[in-house]
């Protein structure tokens, strides 16, 4: 705790917020004056807040005692030192601790979403490699209702007028929002978020934020934190972001793009890349296990039933796991780089994704294919999202479809473990039993008099 009491020192912090992410990325934990933060060194939680439902229900009673001790026990939250964030909008000089999850006798709880990305990046350790990724936060900015019923509006811009029409990279468009970028950047530099680039995406108000690459375990923190940062900018100037996969009818969704490239710890070179400049046979492999895992895992990158909105044919969101050098229409994309840098772009996962799960399934997903010297189909060179029947690198259709694979997913089981495959599945399943009670607008306007 020394460099971590020493930070708070210095930036003359009174109040500590512990969190943890539950399964959808919700943060949850305490917030506690400093003083007691530091004597406890770390907060104690129920076992039940990681098998909560994004409505804040919990799963089938008879899964929920066979995951949990009886006495709904506490677990220990300790907290991370490399994990720790100003917050640049509160009142009060605060600081934000991400926590680790560990039962009484010091043994990493199996639910925890960080501590499922900590045993994939162990795997990669193991073999002395080490994975370098960079995330792409795509989301929407929307004007603030509280009519659940209404579809959602892009906000009224500094000219006084919402945005109309498709704005693809425009400059002038995301300019209309200045102020609260300028909040954004600022607030994420106080954090030491390692954001880049601004791009404005295909729909209105839709934008795109991407990170510098570099540690998994870090990255993800860093994207759960610029959510809630994002969230609190927008909400200053009297707008709403989302995260939603798809949130506006007729518009693209939003998506959380992975560039993933790994390195030899020993050398630093990429293993993607052979010592004469080509592809190599571990680069071959890491695709053929995304495509042949992501299926099975593919819940952990598009967790609601929102997110299966986004996988329509002919959109700019992928509908298969086709793979290919500079093509968009698949959903594994080989940038143009030099050898050093060469990396594949995972265009599944949805920016509602829990980060930490995201990047962990997707990086699972690669090493089983380098460990077991998987082969990947042929590169596709031309359209390939037109359709997503007949062809074997097919998505599952539906979440339900997704969470019956990933339930009796060998892979998942086995590297994630029995508790985790069992919790994720019943705490989605709960909110896809929670979601189908809902009577839709669509049906109110199409069936409610003609049927």
């Amino acid at each position: 705790m020394d460099k971590l009491i020493a930070f708070l020192k210095d930036k003359k912090i009174t109040e500590v917020e512990c969190v943890i992410s539950d399964m959808t990325g919700i943060a949850r934990g305490k917030i506690a004056p400093v003083d007691k933060f530091v004597s406890e060194k770390g907060m104690r939680l129920p076992e039940s807040v990681l098998l909560q439902t994004v409505t804040g229900d919990f799963i089938n009673e008879e899964i929920y005692y066979q995951l949990l001790d009886d006495a709904d026990i506490d677990f220990v939250c300790v907290p991370d030192e490399n994990a720790v964030f100003m917050l640049p909008w509160t009142v009060e000089a605060t600081a934000q601790v991400i926590h680790d999850c560990y039962d009484r006798m010091g043994n990493p709880i199996e639910l925890s979403p960080r501590n499922v990305l900590k045993k994939v990046l162990k795997l990669y350790e193991d073999k002395g490699w080490e994975p370098v990724i960079a995330p792409e936060m795509e989301f929407y900015l929307t004007k603030r209702s509280d009519d659940h019923d209404l579809p959602l509006k892009p906000p009224i811009g500094r000219s006084g007028r919402p945005e109309a029409g498709r704005q693809s990279f425009s400059i002038d468009a995301a300019n209309e929002y200045d102020p609260l970028f300028e909040d954004m950047y600022d607030w994420c530099e106080i954090q030491g978020l390692d954001i880049d680039t601004l791009i404005h995406e295909d729909g209105p108000a839709q934008m795109e934020i991407n990170f510098s690459h570099g540690n998994a375990l870090s990255l993800a923190d860093q994207v759960f934190i610029f959510k809630r940062t994002l969230k609190e900018a927008a909400l200053k100037h009297d707008v709403c972001a989302t995260f939603m996969a798809k949130p506006v009818t007729d518009e693209p969704g939003s998506a959380m793009h992975i560039h993933q490239s790994v390195l030899d710890i020993k050398t630093g070179k990429n293993i993607f890349t052979t010592e004469d400049g080509t592809q190599s046979k571990l680069f071959l492999s890491y695709i053929a296990g995304l495509q042949q895992y992501i299926p099975e895992l593919l819940p952990l990158m598009a967790p609601s039933a929102n997110s299966f909105r986004r996988f329509l044919p002919g959109t700019s969101a992928p509908v298969n796991l086709e793979w290919g050098v500079e093509n968009r229409t698949c959903g594994l994309r080989i940038p143009e780089s030099s050898p050093q840098n060469r990396r594949i772009e995972n265009r599944i996962p949805g920016a509602d994704a829990n980060c930490y799960l995201a990047i962990a399934a997707s990086l699972l997903c690669g090493y089983i294919g380098m460990v077991d010297n998987l082969k990947p189909s042929t590169p596709v060179t031309g359209k390939s999202n037109d359709s997503r029947t007949n062809n074997e690198n097919c998505l599952p259709l539906t979440l339900e479809e997704a969470l019956v694979a990933m339930q009796s997913s060998d892979a998942c089981i086995e590297y994630l473990g029995q508790s985790f495959t069992t919790g994720f599945v019943a705490v989605k399943q709960a909110e896809l039993e929670n979601f189908r009670r809902v009577v839709s607008s669509w049906e109110r306007e199409f069936l409610l008099l003609t049927v």
